[in-house]
């Protein structure tokens, strides 16, 4: 059955969630406009509708997709029945309809309590959050009107999507199974981090409201002081979003890193550099009265940033350019549309209202902390235009050939080295600034006296980042001004804190910050900059020549069970494993039966964990045949090892997918993922025939064999034996390198006819099957059938101080939340 009432409902609760938008925008301008608390009263009924009917809309599409109903495109594009819960999540955010709800989502939050806490900014503000609000929920509209399509619904049926012959013949099929979660997103980062992500992205429309209205209303400096905190929370929560996004990469991606300035990863990046530089001019106000102008062009600057970097995401004009762009789902004209609506808004009030803004005439020197603040913030929106550039080349393509000029610029070919050659400058800059700004900060001095406060941290700073260098073998000069750099801002500032931890820990939200940056800057340099591939191909002959040349030569060829030397290690590759859900740890596939529905699967025997039964006999389990993990023992030059287990996920539909798995310590991670896999379905020699007598040695594909005995068994493959049958199952030890392996194939007399039961192993890449017993000679005759062994072709690389990256990004959380706690304090509600 067609549940067409669930889609009908939502698309209900979207079209109204767009009128009261509409009506909330419209009322809360009269309100401002007149001043009037009836007007008010209106857009506050139409605003709470909205949330509801928002709220509604959110409900219904996660109905669908947790009841697996396929009739909807976008369940059946998105999701799958044998989707784990949490990967449902997951799916409702995949698509362009589900990541806007989740923004709209966000806002309607954030509205609520603008409304419940700024009583004297309602208005004005809200009206830019209604209109806001109104210009994304039209992006899930999905209606028509005189061939003008507005928006793209989630609650479309499969049949008024897809044109198939099938719902030509039955309009109420509906899939068996949906296409699935991209294999890329099945990570429990995916889970958390585009919510994180779209809760950024909808906290700059606050700091953004308040300077809109703060222009319309002609309070041009009173805006700054609710702003700040809504700046730094939205900083906070947008800087998270992007650094667990780089973490999944790391995690999940096999580039060998965690940012790949891709354009995507670019155009979410931007904005947050121009934020934290809007925040630091607000700063400055709120010390001297100066930077107002600067403040509202930045804090204007990064909403239209966000809107801007959408409209990259999710015209489709990135398409060839970005691995992360959604495809254009015809929604290009609205977001460009989103676009020019708040920038030509932005632009009349700026010039309409610019003579009103105040400018300070007082003098600024380099001994004002003003000074190196706002040198700071110049080189963070720098560092953003940097970037912004060359990631818009396909816009200015775009424009320039339609206005006739024909132009084919093409972004930077070596995106990582394009961009890092520039913006490890900028990176040097900012941790220079970040010592000094914190220190004049907090601190007035004369002239005569900055040489003498500042001799103390240059001097320590110089003898650590000595001692680095040599231990570390730096030589770069880039290199080597970023890590003094950094390792100044960090004696700096903890310099800094020390002296406001005696007085008020409230106040060292900064401090704490400019240290988490820099440990950041440091751990980016030596986890990237000094990364260090360990698994060259040190044989002297190319695996093959179909594979690229840095497969070839960066990468070393794994026989199962065959260990190989590899820099400090000895590897050993020791086959395929299978995860089971619900129990941890990884098993060989042929402990299990296959069951017809592939995502399940019984247990041929107990399983064993230590001396306790995880799985017995019989058990069936849920588990996901798109992975397949390829278990590699790690062995120390002291004898000491660890497992790892880099996956391959294969998907029909949407292609395989290769993820790391990595080994952490304190000062380096190992990085490791397969490149190259064995062919699962094996292509086997023609059968050779054998006599084999019981004891006698025999060689097998150059393996040393015995047949040690024979055994009479009762059932076979766990189905009894019938009366009359005789089944015997041969024992037979193959000498491997470094183990001993046993191939059991059985012999079957039922009704006088014989059945054979091959037994064969993946890893000797030997198949034996007894195809007649000899009992007078105490013989048998083998049939023995050969193949290629099981093979991977494995890349290692070793990431040193990658940990100070991911300790930088806490700290620097935690300064955010110390900053954005006493801001907020600072407010008077009402």
């Amino acid at each position: 059955m067609v549940h067409t009432l669930a889609g009908n409902i939502g698309h209900l609760f979207v079209i109204i969630s767009f009128v009261t938008a509409i009506a909330a925008a419209f009322s809360y301008f009269k309100a401002e406009q007149l001043k009037s608390v009836d007007w008010k009263h209106t857009a506050r009924i139409s605003f709470y509708i909205h949330i509801i009917s928002v709220l509604g809309v959110v409900a219904v599409l996660y109905h669908i997709i947790y009841h697996n109903y396929f009739e909807y495109h976008y369940v059946w594009s998105h999701s799958s029945r044998y989707l784990p819960f949490y990967y449902k999540l997951s799916a409702f955010w995949e698509g362009q309809e589900g990541s806007f709800l989740l923004w709209i989502f966000w806002h309607v939050i954030l509205g609520l309590v603008m409304i419940r806490t700024f009583k004297k900014w309602e208005s004005p503000v809200m009206f830019i959050f209604s209109l806001v609000q109104a210009f994304l929920v039209s992006m899930i509209l999905g209606v028509v009107i005189i061939n003008l399509k507005i928006g793209s619904s989630p609650f479309l049926l499969t049949r008024d999507v897809i044109n198939a012959p099938v719902f030509d013949i039955n309009p109420d099929f509906i899939p068996e199974n949906g296409s699935g979660l991209n294999p890329l997103l099945q990570n429990y980062w995916m889970v958390i981090h585009p919510p994180t992500l779209f809760l950024g992205f909808a906290a700059t429309i606050v700091p953004f409201s308040f300077a809109i209205s703060g222009l319309w209303s002609n309070r041009v400096t009173e805006w700054i002081k609710p702003a700040v905190p809504w700046a730094l929370f939205g900083a906070a929560t947008l800087g998270l979003g992007i650094l667990m996004g780089a973490y999944w990469a790391y995690e999940t991606l096999n580039f060998g890193g965690y940012w790949n300035w891709d354009p995507v990863e670019n155009a979410i990046f931007v904005p947050w550099l121009v934020l934290i530089g809007g925040i630091h001019t607000m700063l400055i106000y709120k010390r001297n009265g100066a930077a107002v102008k600067t403040s509202f062009i930045l804090v204007i600057a990064t909403f239209l940033l966000v809107v801007y970097s959408t409209f990259l995401t999710r015209s489709g004009i990135l398409g060839d350019s970005s691995v992360h762009s959604f495809t254009d789902l015809g929604l290009s004209g609205q977001l460009l549309l989103y676009l020019l609506v708040f920038v030509l808004l932005s632009i009349y009030l700026l010039i309409k209202k610019w003579d009103n803004i105040p400018s300070t005439e007082k003098e600024i020197t380099s001994y004002n902390s003003e000074f190196w603040i706002f040198i700071g913030a110049t080189v963070l929106s720098l560092s953003a235009f940097q970037v912004i550039l060359p990631t818009s080349i396909p816009v200015f393509n775009s424009i320039l050939n339609n206005i006739g000029i024909e132009t084919s610029m093409a972004p930077p070919a070596d995106q990582v080295m394009f961009y890092t050659r520039f913006q490890i400058w900028f990176g040097i800059g900012i941790a220079v600034l970040t010592g000094i700004g914190q220190f004049f900060w907090w601190k007035k001095l004369e002239k005569g006296k900055v040489y003498q406060e500042f001799a103390l941290p240059i001097v320590i700073s110089l003898i650590i980042s000595t001692l680095v260098m040599a231990l570390s073998g730096l030589r770069d000069l880039s290199f080597l001004l970023l890590l003094s750099s950094g390792i100044f801002a960090i004696v700096s500032n903890s310099r800094t804190l020390l002296k406001l931890s005696s007085k008020n820990i409230k106040l060292s939200g900064g401090a704490v910050s400019h240290i988490g940056v820099a440990l950041m800057l440091i751990g980016i340099l030596y986890s990237s900059g000094l990364s260090k591939v360990i698994s060259l191909n040190r044989s002297g002959m190319s695996y093959s020549s179909d594979l690229p040349e840095e497969v070839n030569k960066e990468n070393i060829l794994l026989f199962q069970d065959q260990p190989v030397e590899m820099d400090k290690y000895k590897l050993t590759y020791n086959g395929r494993r299978i995860k089971i859900d619900g129990i941890g740890g990884f098993y060989k596939k042929d402990q299990f039966n296959l069951l017809n529905n592939k995502y399940y699967l019984t247990a041929k025997e107990d399983i064993l964990k230590g001396d306790l039964i995880t799985v017995s006999k019989g058990d069936t389990l849920k588990y996901n045949p798109e992975n397949t993990y390829y278990e590699v023992i790690y062995t120390k030059e002291n004898g000491s090892s660890f497992l790892l287990y880099p996956r391959l996920q294969e998907n029909p539909d949407m292609g395989n997918v290769v993820s790391p798995s990595i080994k952490r310590s304190a000062l380096r991670d190992i990085y490791t993922h397969v490149t190259v896999v064995a062919n699962e379905e094996k292509e086997w020699s023609e059968t050779e025939e054998q006599e084999v007598q019981l004891g006698e040695n025999f060689f097998v594909n150059d393996f040393v064999s015995t047949v040690e005995g024979f055994k009479r068994i009762d059932e076979v493959d766990g189905i009894p034996l019938e009366e009359g049958d005789v089944a015997v199952k041969a024992q037979i030890k193959i000498q491997g390198k470094t183990q001993d392996y046993f191939l059991e194939p059985i012999y079957l007399i039922r009704d006088n006819f014989a059945a054979r039961i091959p037994d064969e192993n993946e890893a000797l890449g030997i198949r034996l099957t007894v195809l007649q017993i000899i009992p007078d000679k105490d013989a048998l005759v083998l049939g023995i059938n050969t193949t290629q062994k099981d093979y991977i072709i494995l890349k290692a690389i070793e990431k040193p101080f990658i940990n100070l990256l991911w300790i930088g990004t806490l700290i620097l959380m935690i300064g955010f939340s110390i900053a954005t706690v006493r801001r907020a304090k600072e407010i008077k509600k009402g």
